[in-house]
């Protein structure tokens, strides 16, 4: 369900039909948190991102649990072409994702 206010707020709305609503608004991008994994680094939750990137023309970006190139290889393995991005801190931080490594990963990856 989607979440507001800091996600202090659970609404009755479900992700995928809020995302196809905003087709026709001129939404240019999704970021997609799954708010139980968001900071725990324990890896995003790659089936719900695909399922959303599939169900919407809009572009999903990936958000919540990254901890490592694993993480980025699993959203790419997904080949779900609407994932066009992935949002980390919390790796960045604890030294467990290079961001320079991941990119170079991302440009060649082949899949």
């Amino acid at each position: 369900f989607v979440a507001t206010d800091g996600w202090a707020e659970v609404s009755s709305v479900q992700v995928i039909d809020l995302a196809k609503r905003f087709e026709a608004d001129g939404v240019s991008a999704i970021v997609y948190t799954d708010i139980a994994k968001d900071g725990m680094m324990q890896g995003c939750n790659v089936p719900f991102t695909k399922a959303l990137a599939e169900a919407t023309r809009i572009p999903v970006i990936a958000s919540g649990g990254i901890h490592n190139l694993g993480d980025i290889k699993a959203l790419l393995d997904a080949k779900a072409p609407g994932i066009v991005g992935a949002i980390t801190g919390r790796a960045i931080y604890e030294g467990t994702l290079d961001v320079a490594e991941a990119q170079a990963f991302c440009d060649t990856y082949q899949g």
